[in-house]
């Protein structure tokens, strides 16, 4: 028999890194982030007796963290905006080391797509993050923003289409 310790270990700990993702971009403050993803994993701790046996835990821990992200930007509201992620984010790119021409290129293309995220609605923005970074079905995806399928796919098709207006806009094929 595993000890609730145990369970949490196994069951959220590895998804610690898409909880922080998803924090970020739904934040947009890196430290404020951390204090989501910090807060979400203490109620995981907390409430680790309702993930059921069998459930994938990785959609019930990105819940907590969505529900922990939603309830910090209410406490900012009427605060200075938030910031975008920094720079170190980015900086590991695989391949080998471009030429400075590239490199600006790069950095453009990825500020351009940095902008156009951020202009996006949270609900638009978290849907984005959950599919095309996070790689969640679906059915992950309904189950960690409490919406039916059908309202992440219509928020899928709103927030692509979205997107490639605003880069479009922004000079980016």
């Amino acid at each position: 028999m595993t000890t609730p310790s145990q369970r949490f270990e196994l069951l959220v700990l590895p998804h610690l890194d898409a909880a922080h993702n998803l924090a970020r971009w739904l934040l947009r403050d890196a430290p404020a982030a951390e204090d989501a993803v910090q807060e979400a994993a203490l109620r995981a701790l907390r409430y680790l007796a309702s993930l059921r046996e069998g459930e994938d835990a990785r959609p019930w821990f990105l819940a907590i963290v969505r529900n922990a992200c939603f309830s910090a930007l209410a406490r900012q509201q009427g605060r200075a905006e938030l910031t975008g992620l920094d720079d170190s984010d980015w900086d590991a790119l695989p391949g080998s080391t471009p030429e400075p021409p590239q490199l600006l290129s790069r950095r453009r293309e990825r500020d351009a797509v940095d902008r156009a995220i951020a202009a996006l609605s949270p609900a638009l923005r978290e849907v984005i993050v959950l599919r095309e970074l996070e790689e969640l079905d679906y059915r992950s995806i309904a189950q960690v923003a409490g919406v039916p399928v059908g309202t992440v796919m219509s928020r899928l098709s709103r927030a692509r289409a979205r997107l490639k207006e605003l880069l479009t806009f922004a000079g980016w094929p």
